[in-house]
This record gives structure tokens, C-alpha cells and sequence, in this order.
């Protein structure tokens, strides 16, 4: 079993990614390997792929399919730089509020 040592968020991340960049690997080994259940990674991916799904707006229609999985990567690194970015900012407002106290 795999310890982790980052956040449960960058865990599931790092989970959605390995399974994108893995496929000769099945769902079932990559969920072994990390020491996680089989249907807590289906649910991640599925997840992953409706957030990804609603950024892009629906079907991206004549585009190749080298273009669509840059596309796809890219809303899906966008999405998460906004949410490190949100998490950032809010950490931000509280160091300053305990400074100036």
C-alpha cells in the first residue's frame, strides 16, 4: 500500500492523472497500487471528467484528437490552478488578519 503524503485533494488528482496517463494499465491495478478501493477511483475519474465536460462547454466538434486531449488537459490544469489559486488567496486573508491582530 502506497502512503500519502500530500493532501487528499492532490491525492485524487495525482489518482485521475495516472489513470489518464495509463492506459495499458487497468482501473483495478492502478486502484490496487495506490491502496485505494476500485469504485473510490471510478468515482474520481468520473467526476474528473464531468467537471472537465462542463469547463469545456459540451462537444468539441471538428477537432482532432490530439487537439481535444490538449484541449481536455488544459481546462482540466486551468481548473486546478483556480482552485490552488482560491485556496492560496483565502490563506492569504487569514495570515493577515493574524498579523494585524
Amino acid at each position: 500500500m502506497a502512503k500519502r503524503k500530500s493532501s487528499p485533494e492532490e491525492f485524487e488528482r495525482d489518482a485521475v492523472d495516472l489513470v489518464g496517463s495509463s492506459p495499458d494499465r487497468s482501473l483495478t491495478d492502478i486502484a490496487h497500487s495506490l491502496g485505494i478501493h476500485l469504485e473510490t477511483l471510478r468515482k474520481w475519474v468520473r467526476e474528473d471528467r464531468t467537471r472537465v465536460q462542463a469547463a469545456d462547454g459540451g462537444d468539441d466538434a471538428g477537432m482532432t484528437s490530439d487537439a481535444k486531449e490538449e484541449l481536455k488537459r488544459l481546462r482540466r490544469e486551468n481548473a486546478r490552478l483556480k482552485e490552488d489559486n482560491e485556496i492560496l488567496r483565502k490563506a492569504a486573508a487569514y495570515f493577515a488578519r493574524e498579523t494585524t491582530r
